[in-house]
Parts: structure tokens; C-alpha cells; sequence
């Protein structure tokens, strides 16, 4: 029979266990998260990779996301692949944006803003350009129209080298 000198210590225990539970789920998920990223991009290897970071709140990102329909459509034959990264805590606000402008490319959801992290975002939108050999080449933050024959210039080089 446990007396009632040990409730506080058998309180503590369970408390403990619990919270430690949570800090492993949550280690689990985020690593998950930065996993599933990284073997997004390694499935795309050799390939040139455009990775746009954006969110439901960014008037530029709804500006940019008819422009990367175009490249993905006009330039995937050639090895372009363009993957974008939602940085919305909530997916629904994330899957609002998308329905009122659709995405013809990758999006991966990063609620947490592991990924983000990871590439040290400055603005939003934030893009970067990944060679075929996997090293980024190229970064610009923001979007406009002023821009996109300069993007598409870096991303023409890219694509007619066929070296990884």
C-alpha cells in the first residue's frame, strides 16, 4: 500500500513522464518535418530546383504564384522543378490562398517554421535557386514584375548546363 508521504513524488513522476513524452513528440515531429523536406529536395536531384518560401498573408507571394505556374509549365521538360514552402501556422489559411490562387508546382507545408529556419528567411516572399548538383546558386527576397526577366535569365543559364 503506498502511504501518503509518496502522492507528491508519484505526482511528480507522472508529470514528468508526460512532459518528457511531449518534448520527444514534439523533437519527433520537427525532425520529421526537416526529414520530409530534405527528401523532397534529394527526389529532385540533378534537377534545377526553384524553392519559393511563402505565406496566406504575403501580397507579393500572390503576385509571384502565376509567374512559377508559368516556369514549372514552361521550363519543367528541361529539368526545372519549382517547390514551394507555406509558412502559415494554419494550413487552412494556407489551402484559402491556394484556392483563390492555384499552385501547378510542389507545396510542402512547414506550420512550425522548421525549413524556414533552416534558409534564414529575411522576407516574403523568399526564393532560392538550387544548381543540379544541390548547392543554392542564387536568392532574392520579395517579388515583382520589374524582376522576372532577371529570374528567368539565371534560370535559363542553369537549365542549358548539364552539368550536376
Amino acid at each position: 500500500m503506498i502511504t501518503r508521504k509518496f502522492y507528491p513524488l508519484i505526482i511528480a513522476l507522472f508529470v514528468s513522464l508526460f512532459f518528457t513524452h511531449q518534448s520527444f513528440a514534439g523533437q519527433n515531429s520537427q525532425a520529421k518535418v526537416l526529414n520530409n523536406f530534405e527528401k523532397l529536395i534529394s527526389d529532385h536531384q540533378g534537377k534545377i530546383i526553384y524553392l519559393d518560401f511563402w505565406a496566406s498573408w504575403c501580397g507579393p507571394c500572390r503576385k509571384s504564384f502565376p509567374w512559377l505556374n508559368d516556369m514549372q509549365e514552361k521550363y519543367q521538360q528541361h529539368g526545372l522543378v519549382v517547390i514551394s514552402v507555406n509558412v502559415d501556422n494554419d494550413k487552412a489559411l494556407a489551402e484559402e490562398f491556394l484556392a483563390q490562387v492555384p499552385a501547378k508546382f510542389k507545396v510542402f507545408y512547414d506550420p512550425k517554421g522548421q525549413v524556414a529556419r533552416k534558409f534564414k528567411l529575411k522576407g516574403m516572399p523568399s526564393s532560392y535557386i538550387i544548381d543540379r548538383s544541390g548547392k543554392v546558386v542564387s536568392t532574392h527576397v520579395g517579388f515583382s514584375d520589374s524582376k522576372k526577366p532577371e529570374y528567368e535569365k539565371a534560370l535559363l543559364q542553369l537549365l542549358s548546363s548539364k552539368e550536376p
